[in-house]
């Protein structure tokens, strides 16, 4: 399926034009942060997208009553069906939203309760309207619901959580709609923003660095956690091209798999995650040949990077180590149920500009993990097709191939 358009809102701001020179610099956005106190943690690092341009307030008409995790969708789906050239839909009948979220409105929920326990358990106050706003913005399926109603989307809305491969399954989920039919083009991607629920778990597990993430990097020593949105905008690249859009790249396949191991450790094996690979390479009718770089999921935690190399091993054996790999989350953490969208964003961009991003964080590689870790500089690199890969919580693996845009339509 052609990839039309594209949006972008991270911790490097508000659109696809910061995003991308973040990532040709190599340059990351995790740092201090002020979303919420944070100083009884044992970190104090992550990626906080700063504050919106003031025209988006007049923008959007709900923009008060909106979560941050629904403000970040909604700008991004903008910016992708802006670049996409769409400005309406004559058949919002087929026009679907599939969309990846791991907490949705739950920071709101948190200001609520906190708010409730301030005024000793009591809902009285000056704006108890607002108050309950902020609770009801609660559920995961927010950001994908907020951007139907915003769009008048009335084809089929889905957002799928399931941990941090939530956005990398709505990919998956958005291309079987393209394919049969249901729907002419889908929106999909995912969007989260920080919260005190995620940043306090994963300080508990000791799973955060107390540095920027350095993903595959010898001593690396845990995740960093950012926020943010991606929304991609999928079509037939026979529609595409029919009206005149020009593809940035093409989805050409997805696979999806279970580690059934541990509820929150990866296996160490790799085995789950390769079959996701492989999965996604039998849906574009590739060979792991025909991939030349890859876009791990790459936490930056000792096990889970381990884990992933094993599974690209399997999958790729002696080419591995002299295939580039980079990893997004070292330039705008991780962005849980949403980070599939961003990382294959940055997919997209270097299909489309002939070179793979560097990972910053400095340090030798991890020996153990041999990797063509692409640093310092972009790597010019006319690559065919790139694999992006997403593994979460619970053992669920998810890959998704991008190939670049083709006449013939190969992965379309």
């Amino acid at each position: 399926m052609a990839v039309t358009g594209l949006g972008v809102v991270s911790g490097l701001g508000w659109g696809v034009a910061p995003f991308l020179a973040a990532l040709r610099a190599g340059r990351t956005g995790l740092g201090p942060f002020g979303r919420f106190d944070h100083s009884g943690h044992r970190t104090h690092v992550a990626a906080q997208v700063p504050d919106p341009p003031p025209e988006l307030a007049s923008r959007y008409r709900r923009w008060n009553r909106l979560t941050q995790a629904d403000r970040f969708a909604l700008a991004a789906a903008d910016e992708a069906l802006a670049r996409a050239g769409l400005s309406g839909f004559p058949d919002p009948d087929q026009v679907g939203v599939f969309f990846g979220s791991s907490t949705g409105g739950m920071y709101e929920g948190e200001l609520f309760f906190a708010d409730l326990l301030a005024r000793g358990g009591r809902a009285g106050g000056a704006s108890p309207r607002a108050r309950l706003g902020l609770l009801t913005s609660q559920p995961v399926s927010g950001p994908g619901d907020e951007l139907a109603r915003h769009l008048g989307v009335t084809g089929p809305v889905e957002t799928l959580s399931s941990a941090c491969s939530s956005a990398t399954l709505a990919l998956g989920a958005a291309l079987d709609a393209l394919r049969s039919g249901e729907v002419e083009i889908a929106l999909a991607g995912g969007s989260d923003s920080l919260c005190q629920l995620t940043y306090a778990g994963f300080n508990a597990l000791r799973a955060v660095s107390e540095l920027p993430c350095r993903p595959f990097r010898e001593g690396r020593e845990g995740m960093s956690i950012g926020e943010g949105a991606a929304v991609l905008v999928l079509e037939p690249l026979e529609r595409a091209l029919a009206r005149g859009a020009v593809p940035l790249a093409e989805l050409a396949g997805a696979g999806a798999s279970c580690d059934a191991h541990h509820m929150t450790a990866p296996d160490p094996s790799g085995r789950g995650a390769a079959a996701a690979v492989v999965a996604a390479l039998a849906d574009a009718g590739m060979e792991p040949g025909e991939i030349d770089f890859i876009n791990a999921h790459g936490t930056g935690t000792p096990l889970n990077d381990a884990a992933e190399w094993r599974a690209f091993e399997q999958v790729f054996g002696e080419r591995l180590k002299d295939m580039p790999l980079t990893a997004t989350k070292a330039i705008v953490g991780h962005l849980l149920g949403s980070a599939g969208a961003v990382e294959a964003a940055a997919t997209i961009l270097c299909l489309a500009g002939a070179e793979v991003h560097p990972t910053p964080g400095g340090g030798a590689v991890d020996p153990d993990l041999p990797v063509r870790l692409v640093q310092g500089a972009p790597l010019p690199f006319a690559a065919r097709a790139a694999v992006s890969t997403n593994l979460a919580f619970g053992g669920s693996n998810a890959a998704v191939v991008f190939s670049v845009f083709s006449a013939t339509g190969r992965g379309s």
